[in-house]
């Protein structure tokens, strides 16, 4: 991609992000966004169809930022929850409250099902290089939409407390549902 595009994109996904920190996300216009990033009406929509498509790109960039690095760091639960999972668990609670309208009750449809999406193919790729038995016998896309829904249910329950606990404490609670009671358990013993 042409590094002006990707400038402009960022500055745009970034202003958006900064506005939603400050105001109800339904309040912001693309007058707002175009504003902030420094950037002309065209340009915007050179590269988003609206609000909705950028808000979607900033949340799936930021997942990316750090699913490369996730996935090199899941060997197994032995060794406690990757130092990615608690950057992606800051990330959100930076913008608890675009996350909480993303996957609330009136959340936005077409973002929370590209997070999903992207969280699934990370989850995909995980389990298709860990390779785990637990899994025999069970269609890989089954798996992965199983664990990132469990993922994103851990999510939306840490982002629904007011206030919101710690970053550590939704890490704590989102690993110990993933890996599982077995590993709970022989950690114990």
């Amino acid at each position: 991609m042409d590094p002006r595009a990707t400038r402009t994109r960022e500055r745009l996904q970034s202003a958006l992000l900064d506005l939603a920190r400050e105001n109800d996300l339904d309040g912001i216009t693309v007058a707002d966004i175009v504003e902030r990033a420094e950037v002309n009406r065209s340009s915007f929509y050179q590269h988003y169809s609206g609000k909705e498509m950028l808000l979607a790109d900033a949340l799936e960039d930021a997942l990316a930022s750090v699913s490369d690095s996730l996935l090199a760091s899941l060997p197994s639960g032995d060794d406690g929850p990757p130092a990615e999972l608690f950057l992606y668990l800051a990330h959100i609670a930076d913008n608890a409250a675009v996350y909480r309208r993303v996957l609330g009750d009136h959340g936005s449809a077409l973002v929370a099902a590209r997070l999903r999406e992207q969280i699934q193919h990370i989850v995909r790729d995980a389990v298709a290089a860990a390779n785990p038995g637990a899994f025999a016998g069970l269609p890989l896309d089954v798996v992965a939409a199983g664990i990132a829904g469990t993922a994103l249910g851990v999510l939306t329950a840490w982002l629904s407390r007011d206030p919101l606990p710690p970053v550590e404490t939704g890490v704590d609670w989102m690993w110990r549902v993933l890996i599982g009671p077995e590993h709970l358990v022989r950690d114990q013993a």
